[in-house]
């Protein structure tokens, strides 16, 4: 194919997960769809298939569904960070990196409300359209809980929080929180109606499939580099080019590799176990439903029904990682902790085993703004989710999306509005600063 490149952008590393989700495992194998093998030209290529890349694509084919988009995953739908969350697609506003989920004020939280929203609009539209079941995505509401006097405050503030915005909500004592759970050790809890609860793994790969031509899906076809020329960009993958006029990164903190927002995101890793499965007779309270911890550095919860029982996910531990990679050390050490809260938390369940443990990624800006934007004419990135990647990932693909062809919407104002990621300290202080943080903010956690 040929091309004059003028400018050069070369991946210096590919995403590697770390340990096997069990929300992969608990699925059939996927029927994968091929990787390129030759040359493509398309008008938009997207790289990464994730909450954004899926999103973009999709708002990209209601726009103008004559467009020839190509989406680039570079390993196997549903394996990457996007199926490995917790499966929250939060409305209300939920600031992980804040101490209380509140964020800067009135102004801030109406921000977010809207971009939970359109998020949530989207995969409304497509359950609707695709006739999803409840075990792809449920939209049963979540739970804020807690498990101690400090945590109690922290949901009843977040209660107010919701009024004051005029959010419904609806708080349950210890007593209440013991129905619902099965377990005297929670002390309150704050349900939201408005979440949807997705199988993040069955979710994405729905996703992936519902889109038809002209969008294509390669997996296992990762970006090796993008190279500028006079009549747009190519992609060098490992067996092909696709030319673009356009481009998104849809690839999150693995933007960084082809040398954009150098110095500007912090690559941090959440781990999660779920157990084996257990005789439901062996824990009361409803046999399904997910929690978010009282304070942000706490721990996620979620039962769920599965074949022959049910498991419980557990979620905790944050980690700053600025080789975007964990070990198996790292995993094995987060499900030492999740370990002890599950015993703390489920006595009851006392000799259940952790079936499965893994990480997942996510990128996270100095000043809690997405990476966002054009990059390059004609690049454009949907990254730096800060954390509620379901949620603000999607919402950034569908910002990405109209950015691109210049569709003006509250949402792409929403973004515009943003601040540019600011500059990290320099090393080492970026380092010592992040994990002094990370650290001080699990302590303070506690129990919770």
């Amino acid at each position: 194919m040929a091309h004059r490149a003028i400018k050069v952008f070369t991946a210096s590393k590919l995403p590697k997960e770390t340990g096997l989700s069990a929300w992969v495992a608990m699925l059939p194998p996927r029927i994968e769809r091929p990787s390129l093998d030759g040359d493509l030209a398309v008008d938009i290529a997207i790289i990464g298939a994730g909450f954004a890349g899926l999103a973009a694509a999709r708002r990209l084919s209601q726009l103008d569904p004559r467009l020839g988009v190509a989406v680039l995953e570079a390993g196997v739908i549903g394996e990457g960070t996007a199926g490995r969350n917790s499966g929250f697609i939060i409305d209300v506003p939920h600031e992980v990196s804040s101490d209380d989920y509140g964020g800067d004020g009135l102004g801030h939280a109406a921000r977010d409300l809207a971009i939970h929203r359109r998020a949530i609009e989207l995969v409304t539209e497509m359950v609707d359209e695709f006739d999803w079941g409840h075990d792809i995505v449920d939209p049963c509401g979540k739970y804020n809980i807690a498990l101690s006097a400090e945590g109690d405050r922290h949901v009843s503030a977040y209660a107010a929080q919701l009024k004051n915005l005029g959010e419904s909500c609806q708080l349950l004592d210890a007593k209440e929180t013991a129905a619902l759970t099965g377990s005297a050790a929670f002390t309150s809890a704050l349900f939201t109606p408005g979440t949807l609860m997705i199988q993040p793994a069955a979710f994405i790969r729905a996703f992936a499939d519902a889109l038809k031509d002209p969008v294509r899906i390669f997996e296992r076809t990762p970006a090796l580099s993008i190279e500028g020329g006079e009549n747009g960009w190519l992609v060098k993958t490992p067996r092909g080019f696709v030319s673009a006029r356009k481009i998104i990164m849809a690839n999150n903190g693995h933007a960084q590799s082809f040398g954009f927002f150098q110095g500007r995101l912090l690559h941090v890793f959440t781990y999660a176990s779920m157990t084996e499965e257990f005789d439901p007779s062996r824990l009361g309270g409803h046999r399904k439903w997910a929690a978010t911890p009282a304070s942000p550095m706490g721990t996620t919860m979620r039962r769920v029904q599965w074949q022959r029982g049910d498991r419980m996910l557990i979620r905790s531990r944050y980690t700053y990682n600025p080789s975007m990679t964990v070990g198996e050390r790292d995993v094995s050490s987060a499900g030492a902790l999740h370990d002890r809260k599950f015993s703390y938390r489920f006595p009851s369940l006392a000799g259940v085993k952790m079936e499965y443990r893994w990480a997942g990624a996510m990128a996270l800006t100095w000043n809690s703004v997405p990476a966002f934007g054009e990059l390059e004419p004609g690049i454009f990135a949907a990254c730096g989710c800060n954390g509620l990647g379901a949620s603000n990932a999607t919402a950034s693909g569908i910002a990405a999306a109209e950015s691109v062809l210049g569709v003006n919407t509250p949402l792409t104002q929403i973004y515009a509005s943003y601040a540019k990621p600011t500059a990290l300290p320099p090393q080492p202080l970026t380092t010592i600063g992040a994990k002094v943080s990370l650290t001080v903010k699990e302590w303070r956690a506690g129990v919770e």
